[in-house]
């Protein structure tokens, strides 16, 4: 099982009325929920790790998991109400306007944790969770704690608008990727996070602190993937766009999806990846990616769509 650990929230997506005026649908959101929606959807065991709500946003979200046939026991119940993410379209990427105080996703606490048991793979996390406390500190110490056979893949997911302390967070994600076996950014991420550094240079910084692979994700632009042997460019994948809301995402469960089908999700797999195994998870994340980004909020195929 993949277990996704982060912020499950609900999307305000702006649409119009019947009569046309503007207004917001919500939808289930969250980079750990899109990621577990989408490694279900594709038939990947996965579970969430978050802090659900009670309230009807919570039940909603709970509704949406289930579709997806989504392990929800890692969950933490509570009154605290649903995070909601205003989301701002411009020309088809998405901006945020979080709503989140004494959410239920940000009050996970460390005494919140399980155990992990041997039937978790690999554990995937990064997005506003690491923002927040006392969720930032709970994951943190979650994988500084994991067993050692479990990989660990950091999406930076990186929300400017959203940080408040940023040489706290900046410390918070240089020991995230210390601990980290896969980390992935954006060429946004990457420009806020080292705005004079190139790709390769970071990658290169990356992999001498432990990680086996390290990703990029340049939108139309395509992807990249550094490995220790490899260093392979995949271009972006034509498709109409909707929106980019999830797109992210849902590229992450086809990286995963496609490692643990190849049989290299673990540590001495990813160290052994060959060339043509690592394209082929590139190449399957874009494919998945292209569906998702047609339609509008982060809704990511199923596995019979690709």
């Amino acid at each position: 099982m993949i277990v996704c650990c982060g912020e499950a929230l609900i999307d305000m997506l702006p649409c119009k009325t019947a009569g046309g005026e503007p207004a917001f649908l919500p939808v289930a959101g969250g980079a750990a929920c899109n990621t577990a929606i989408a490694l279900g959807r594709l038939g990947v065991p996965a579970g969430l790790m978050t802090g659900l709500s009670h309230d009807r946003f919570g039940q909603f979200l709970e509704s949406r998991l289930a579709e997806a046939e989504v392990d929800v026991r890692y969950c933490v119940r509570s009154d605290n109400p649903t995070t909601l993410a205003f989301v701002h379209l411009e020309d088809g990427s998405a901006r945020y306007q979080f709503f989140d105080e004494n959410s239920a996703g940000k009050n996970l606490t460390v005494d919140d944790l399980p155990e992990l048991p041997a039937e978790i793979t690999a554990l995937l996390l990064g997005g506003i969770s690491l923002l927040q406390e006392p969720c930032g500190t709970s994951f943190e110490q979650l994988v500084s704690d994991r067993p050692e056979q479990v990989i660990t893949m950091l999406d930076l997911n990186i929300r400017p608008d959203f940080v408040t302390d940023e040489t706290g967070y900046r410390a918070r994600l240089d020991r995230m990727v210390s601990m980290s076996d896969i980390v992935k950014a954006s060429s946004e991420d990457l420009a806020w996070l080292y705005p004079d550094r190139a790709f390769r240079n970071w990658a290169d910084d990356c992999l001498q602190q432990g990680a086996a692979a390290v990703l990029l994700t340049d939108g139309a632009s395509g992807s990249r993937v550094v490995t220790a042997k490899a260093d392979i460019e995949v271009p972006g994948k034509a498709c109409r766009v909707a929106d980019t809301v999830g797109a992210g995402d849902t590229f992450n469960a086809g990286f995963l999806a496609s490692l643990l089908s190849e049989g290299v999700l673990t540590r001495d797999g990813l160290a052994t990846a060959v060339a043509g195994q690592l394209t082929e998870a590139l190449q399957f994340s874009a494919k998945a990616a292209a569906v998702s980004v047609g339609r509008s909020g982060a809704d990511p195929p199923w596995a019979h769509e690709l």
